[in-house]
């Protein structure tokens, strides 16, 4: 006669094998901090307030604890990169010219992806070995305001539909293969649309930092093996930001909440019809987007990509990083 099963046993042992093969590496807060060792502090508090974005607050305590050892290990990452790059030129006797190191930043709408992007451009434009740091976002190759209308993909807007992909993967590709001045489209979030015939150069940085909701988020396989290129393939590196959706909610409709005094009442803005909305109003005006839209797309699109990063930064409810996972070599 056998033994009952015990669920708990089960669940536990399930814990235990999850762990021991986890591919990430767990920090707290205070062992990750201690990684910082002697790396300087390079910004000060006026840099920090324009670098900030509305509703997400950065300390330079958090610079200190967070972003100067990711910093230093970035830097670390890139002076290696740049030695195999160099050493596969002399293999192979060619002289294609700098390739650009590229990082992802990745994670739900409100959850600090833009400050977080800004902090590390700062910081890694301090280093001796990369002077030369751009920054660009996903929401330029979002598809015009009129096609998505046209195609009702207005509520989907952010999810992979609503996406130029084959542009944006043309520009990976060129900035990846060393060409010079490869632009990229520009976005407003004032007129929540792309500018037209408004683009932004890049020009051979040492490092590319790309930012967008969606970035880690694979395409779909092809049944007969031909190429299809991801985003995430012309990465080095990536970060994915986290927070409980609780949070997440909460930041989204205190941002929303925030702009009906200041962005809302540009006459050029795209949600002006919010300005003047009650506090209520405004809240449950936010909490609707939040679910019909912001809450899909992270369930259905982008918490799904947190174990493809190489770097997962969990925030708790001060918008403090709690806990670091990095990716095992």
């Amino acid at each position: 006669m056998t033994e009952p099963m015990d669920p708990t046993a089960d669940q536990n042992a399930n814990r235990s094998v999850g762990t021991i093969f986890s591919p990430y590496r767990h920090f707290t807060r205070e062992e990750w901090a201690q990684l910082r060792a002697d790396t300087p502090l390079t910004l000060t508090i006026d840099d920090l307030k324009r670098l900030q974005s509305i509703n997400d607050p950065i300390s330079l305590e958090e610079v200190i604890a967070i972003y100067l050892p990711l910093s230093r290990l970035l830097a670390l990452y890139v002076a290696a990169t740049q030695g195999l790059f160099k050493a596969t030129q002399r293999f192979l006797g060619a002289d294609d010219g700098k390739v650009p190191y590229i990082i992802g930043v990745a994670g739900s709408v409100a959850v600090g992806k833009s400050t977080t992007a800004r902090v590390l451009q700062a910081l890694l434009s301090r280093w001796p070995n990369t002077p030369k740091v751009d920054l660009i976002t996903t929401d330029g190759f979002l598809l015009p305001n009129a096609q998505l209308e046209r195609d009702d993909l207005m509520d989907r807007k952010g999810f992979p539909e609503s996406y130029d992909t084959n542009k944006l993967l043309r520009f990976l590709s060129e900035v990846k293969a060393g060409k010079m001045h490869v632009e990229a489209p520009v976005y407003s979030h004032l007129t929540y649309d792309v500018l037209p015939g408004q683009t932004v150069s890049v020009d051979r940085p040492d490092i590319l930092i790309v930012e967008g909701v969606n970035v880690l988020l694979p395409s779909r396989l092809p049944r007969d093996g031909k190429e299809t290129p991801f985003v995430s393939d012309f990465f080095d590196f990536s970060v994915y930001l986290d927070a409980d959706e609780d949070l997440l909610e909460k930041w989204y409709v205190a941002r929303f909440t925030r702009l009906r005094s200041t962005a809302f009442r540009d006459p050029r803005s795209y949600f002006q019809k919010y300005a003047d909305l009650s506090d209520r109003e405004a809240e449950t005006t936010a909490r609707s987007i939040w679910k019909r839209i912001n809450l899909r797309n992270l369930h259905e699109n982008i918490l799904p990509t947190r174990a493809r990063a190489s770097l997962i930064l969990t925030k708790g409810s001060s918008h403090r990083i709690e806990e670091v996972a990095l990716r095992k070599l």
